[in-house]
């Protein structure tokens, strides 16, 4: 072998290093998420500082393709049933949450908390802090009254310090 054949072959080893190293940072990288199906997620009130922000709705695009046919069946189920107008529960999302949004605001007993809304095929996550026990549950009562509510998740702390463990919502990566 020649000494310009032994630096082709250096140089080509090296090439193909220095591609698998980059193959593997790619591959060790987080895949980006959004909001694929554009769930509404919405800061309600942020009256209590140092309350730990949720994570978005956020997924990445593998969850995104195991999600949809998941979100298909358990959308029309609503309509076909007959429970729904819309042929989509998750038509109702857009609606809803602006009017949680709103509901919360005019009760006038919430400045004191963080709270964030996030809808999904009709149902209402509440996600936060509050200062009393008595707020989450008023909370809850207040979002179970708006038209086209079928169900409320309270994922509520009480305070700012969270309980051993991680709080009762998911917190960004």
């Amino acid at each position: 072998m020649t000494p310009t054949d032994r630096r082709s072959v250096a140089l080509l080893l090296a090439l193909q290093l220095v591609a698998a190293a980059a193959q593997a940072q790619a591959a060790s990288a987080p895949a980006p998420r959004r909001n694929w199906f554009d769930d509404p997620f919405v800061a309600a009130t942020h009256g209590l500082p140092g309350c730990p922000v949720p994570d978005p709705p956020l997924l990445t695009e593998a969850q995104m393709q195991h999600e949809t046919h998941w979100r298909a069946e358990r959308g029309t189920s609503c309509f076909r049933s007959g429970r729904c107008r819309l042929p989509n529960a998750y038509l109702y999302d857009q609606e809803i949450v602006p009017r949680v949004v709103k509901a919360i605001a005019a009760a006038g007993a919430f400045e004191d908390t963080s709270v964030w809304v996030e809808g999904q095929r009709r149902w209402v996550w509440l996600k936060g802090c509050v200062s009393t026990p008595a707020q989450a549950a008023e909370l809850e009562r207040l979002v179970r009254l708006i038209d086209d509510v079928e169900a409320v998740i309270p994922q509520l702390v009480v305070g700012t310090a969270m309980p051993p463990g991680p709080p009762a919502y998911r917190l960004p990566p």
